[in-house]
């Protein structure tokens, strides 16, 4: 009886004391709650700034990234509010800047004071471990140091003949489909919805998906250009690596579910829950890392023997230029093995799809523009035979055709308007380390009608977001002209002045490589690899639009067929040979 008395005691103390836990909890939350939506709102410097308005709960995400509505959206809200204004993020409680000042951006984007937020470095350390982009502070200066010399101009130059190995592959594959007017569509595919315009009676052609075919070419471009490494992507998607690399670029294009958000915040749910992503994701860092460590040793024990028998054995991979400079900088500054491999495979992801995207783009762009395309296809033709034939260069001369592809004037223009028009990375987000002030070279009117001039100020606090909207920044009338949303190549030999502040040493007021600390590494290497890509195909084909082709944002921005989004990623053109 006693022993009943006990436990019954004990079982009440303890449904007691969790009650006291619970209520805590319960409290804390609503304490937070409260803070977040009624008390932190009200001394956020952020609410005397104009804005769109919303109910309590309404974001604006979509107008702000979803490119169907983003460019109109933008434009209209410049119109409404000036250059820089807040929107809502997850509520109205949540104000988040937005500017197409660049002195604003400028200063965002070159002060130490503003980090991408650990919710994004988190997500990109899952996927491809502690790559240059999830970095941040002393330890990404120091990165960005040490990868310097591999995307050096001298470097990328060395790289060329695996670009014109490449599209010239490329070449011989599509040349093979243009080579009998058959569909080329898989059958899974329903029928393409009509062109925008149609197309010339005449015209026989296959239908390519550009998007899949120069995934694959850009897949092995760097491949061997980073690692040394064949993945054979061309010539037959099944190598384990390459389908290791897919899975999880899939994985990213998806973007961050409910689950994955929660994740953020909770990691063990990962652990004890594991589900389909988890499994994929886990399974595909094996199989990476075991052929990275792989590659990784035999390239140091390469670079150590040339070192022991001083040979200067020329090796022009990022790989093994990583390795020497990791190896000759100070213990302190040294990368271990695992950080070297994130390093590639954050290089893999960005250096392929976002330089196979800016390709497709531009072949679309080129599609739909036929008198722009005629008078590239001429400047490529009206250069020496030597230097427009890529089939006849060797590897000793491939980095002088380089040379000669990247100083065509009209080539070089018509990939800078498609990297503006269609920047392969919509934005990017960056939240306040600590409170600043924010200089602005555009006036503010304030809600309360307080003009903030040119010169002076905007107060930030703590903590506050500000989305660096790449795509609004290329459209801008105020900086390109009126015509801004329209593919001229032109503009480039006459920029306005207000196109004329330096971005990017190179690219002008051009925002798709971003700017200051972290812009970025492998611009050269994308520009130089697109050029020759261009030069090699659009001499031998000639491209016409299949159907009607839209935007959708990823962590890219990516084309999917008008009405067949559930299809994923696919830009089908219209491709036939050249009449020579």
């Amino acid at each position: 009886m006693m022993l009943a008395s006990i436990a019954s005691t004990l079982s009440l103390g303890f449904l007691k004391a969790c009650s006291v836990v619970l209520l805590i909890l319960v409290s804390r939350g609503l304490v937070w709650l409260i803070n977040m939506m009624i008390v932190a709102p009200m001394f956020d410097p952020l609410k005397n700034i104009q804005g769109p308005d919303g109910s309590p709960l309404q974001n604006h995400f979509r107008e702000v990234m979803d490119p169907s509505v983003s460019p109109n959206m933008h434009e209209k809200w410049v119109k409404s509010f000036a250059k820089t204004f807040k929107f809502h993020g997850f509520g109205r409680h949540d104000f988040r800047l937005f500017s197409v000042d660049f002195c604003v951006m400028s200063h965002i984007l070159n002060s130490p004071i503003y980090e991408k937020p650990w919710q994004t470095r988190t997500l990109l350390t899952n996927l491809f471990g502690r790559g240059i982009f999830a970095m941040e502070g002393v330890e990404h200066k120091a990165l960005k140091k040490l990868i310097a010399p591999a995307f050096s101009t001298q470097s990328i130059k060395a790289m060329a003949p695996i670009f014109f190995q490449k599209a010239e592959e490329l070449r011989d594959k599509w040349e093979s489909f243009a080579s009998s007017p058959t569909l080329v569509e898989d059958a899974k595919f329903p029928p393409l919805p009509a062109p925008p315009f149609s197309p010339s009676p005449s015209f026989a052609e296959a239908v390519i998906d550009v998007a899949h075919w120069f995934s694959l070419a850009t897949f092995d471009v760097i491949g061997l250009a980073g690692f040394d490494y064949h993945f054979h992507a061309l010539q037959c998607e099944s190598e384990e690596v390459y389908l290791a690399y897919r899975n999880m670029f899939r994985i990213a294009d998806r973007g961050p579910k409910l689950r994955e958000i929660v994740q953020l915040y909770f990691p063990m749910i990962e652990k004890i829950f594991p589900n389909e992503i988890t499994r994929i994701t886990n399974e595909s860092r094996r199989v990476i890392s075991e052929a990275g460590q792989q590659l990784i040793q035999s390239k140091k024990l390469a670079i150590l023997a040339e070192k022991a028998s001083a040979n200067d054995i020329k090796e022009n991979d990022i790989l093994s230029r990583l390795i020497k400079s990791n190896l000759s900088a100070d213990n302190s500054e040294r990368l271990s093995d695992a950080d070297i491999l994130s390093q590639l495979s954050t290089f893999l992801f960005a250096g392929s799809d976002s330089t196979s995207l800016a390709m497709s783009w531009c072949i679309h762009l080129l599609s739909l523009h036929p008198d722009i395309q005629g008078r590239l296809r001429s400047e490529l033709n009206s250069m020496s035979p030597c230097a427009s034939n890529s089939s006849s260069m060797s590897g000793y001369s491939a980095p002088t055709h380089a040379e000669a592809i990247d100083g065509l004037p009209f080539l070089d223009a018509v990939v800078r308007e498609t990297l503006r028009l269609c920047p392969p990375v919509h934005g990017t987000m960056r939240v306040a380390t600590r409170d600043d002030n924010i200089p602005i070279s555009s006036p503010i009117v304030l809600r309360n009608g307080t003009i903030i001039q040119p010169g002076e100020t905007i107060h930030i606090r703590k903590g506050s977001y500000v989305h660096i909207l790449i795509e609004a920044l290329n459209y801008s009338t105020d900086i390109w002209g009126d015509d801004a949303r329209s593919f001229n190549p032109d503009r480039w030999f006459c920029l306005p002045n207000s196109a004329r502040a330096p971005s990017h040493p190179g690219i002008a007021n051009l925002m798709t490589f971003s700017l200051g600390p972290h812009a970025c590494p492998g611009w050269k290497f994308s520009m130089l690899q697109t050029k020759i890509f261009l030069a090699t195909l659009i001499t031998h084909f000639v491209f016409e639009p299949a159907t009607d082709v839209q935007k959708f944002n990823a962590i890219l921005t990516r084309p999917y067929v008008y009405d067949q989004f559930e299809f994923g990623t696919r830009l089908p053109v219209k491709t036939g040979r050249v009449n020579i």
